[in-house]
């Protein structure tokens, strides 16, 4: 047994979800390779006197089963993990896909009907508005694929990164969160970059490994109609099997009316075309994880890059509702540190980020060189 497997389980029963005695958690794992992690969490809850349940499901699965599936069937997918979300008090999910394109070849209709009729009810709607969550990866040769790294050398950076004080993180992102909620105007600039949009009376939250591990975000959702502009979004996105690099969008009375994504531009539009909402955004949040600094083509990770930004096309979390109703939710991230090209962000005019840095002394404490 990994001893830092036991290190993670106690983080995400104790600390993530803080599971306590007589209730209920799920654990979702997508792929097999978590066993000896969910193993230590099962052994953890029980020991609470909680009770513990546990599904595996596999990529491979999802495909074959879409790709042959009418509506009908997949809509039906859904009515018995809906009865079971709606029982639990927790969820952890996991997710060890082996091939981070497996969907790829799956039609956006299938995946669009997916999203309406099983992730919609299931996840969005019940399990994050009604449990407890928690979801993150585990490390494999996918993974360290993605990131350019050794497999041993990616495993190791991972514990790092999921195993980090975030209680120490949670207290240093309070002084964000009273500024952000109490934000009206955000302009943000750099390379291709001039938007604008407000975030008056739509609280943040602190994502600060309770949702996610790893985690490292304070996240809130623009006013729907207040976003104007243009954004290039610099770190390249990983969505339902296509990697997207370099996606400009133009935004007027907050809805995309421009979109371009190079060669993938028109796969772009397929997925801007599918409901009303994924033209407008459900999120804006800041990162700073100082354990990431590159992309890996994982969202879990990539969102919380230190220096970087992201906004989310489509569906809006009912923590910071601004309205907006989408059967997507699609983070889409622009770093800003020196490399990346740099670039400014402003809270009501003063600025609060800078080259990927924050400026204003009670926020320093989010700055890499004092979070690790």
């Amino acid at each position: 047994m990994d001893p830092r497997n036991t290190k993670l389980a106690d983080l995400l029963v104790n600390y993530s979800v803080n599971l306590k005695k007589g209730e209920k958690l799920l654990v979702e794992s997508y792929g097999f390779a978590p066993l000896e992690l969910i193993e230590e969490i099962v052994t953890i809850a029980n020991r609470k006197g909680a009770y513990v349940f546990y599904e595996f499901r596999h990529d491979q699965l999802r495909r074959a089963f879409l790709q042959t599936a009418s509506e009908a069937q997949i809509k039906a997918q859904a009515k018995y993990p809906l009865y079971q979300m709606r029982d639990m008090d927790c969820y952890i999910g996991i997710r060890a896909a082996e091939n981070i394109t497996e969907m790829s070849d799956v039609s956006s209709q299938k995946t669009q009907l997916y999203g309406k009729h099983y992730l919609q009810p299931v996840h969005y709607k019940t399990r994050v508005a009604k449990t407890r969550w928690t979801v993150m990866r585990y490390p494999n040769a996918s993974m360290a694929q993605g990131a350019q790294m050794s497999q041993r050398a990616f495993t190791d950076f991972y514990y790092d990164v999921c195993t980090l004080d975030y209680r120490k993180m949670s207290k240093a992102m309070d002084p964000l969160k009273r500024l952000m909620d109490r934000t009206d105007r955000v302009e943000i600039t750099g390379p291709e970059t001039d938007i604008r949009f407000s975030l008056k009376g739509i609280p943040s939250v602190k994502a600060d490994g309770t949702c996610n591990i790893p985690d490292g975000e304070c996240f809130t959702a623009p006013v729907k109609n207040s976003v104007e502009g243009a954004v290039l979004f610099n770190a390249g996105s990983l969505y339902e099997g296509t990697i997207f690099e370099d996606i400009r969008l133009t935004f007027r009375k907050g809805k995309v009316v421009e979109a371009d994504a190079g060669a993938q531009t028109k796969q772009l539009e397929k997925i801007l075309g599918r409901d009303a909402g994924v033209r407008y955004l459900g999120e804006f949040a800041l990162g700073f994880n100082p354990h990431i600094t590159r992309t890996m083509r994982d969202i879990l990770f990539d969102e919380k890059i230190a220096g970087s930004f992201h906004m989310a096309l489509g569906n809006a979390y009912g923590e910071c509702d601004n309205g907006n109703r989408s059967s997507v939710h699609w983070d889409l991230i622009q770093i800003q540190t020196p490399k990346m090209g740099g670039g400014e962000i402003r809270f009501d005019g003063k600025l609060i980020r800078k080259d990927g840095l924050f400026v204003p002394k009670a926020l320093q404490g989010l700055n890499p060189d004092r979070l690790k």
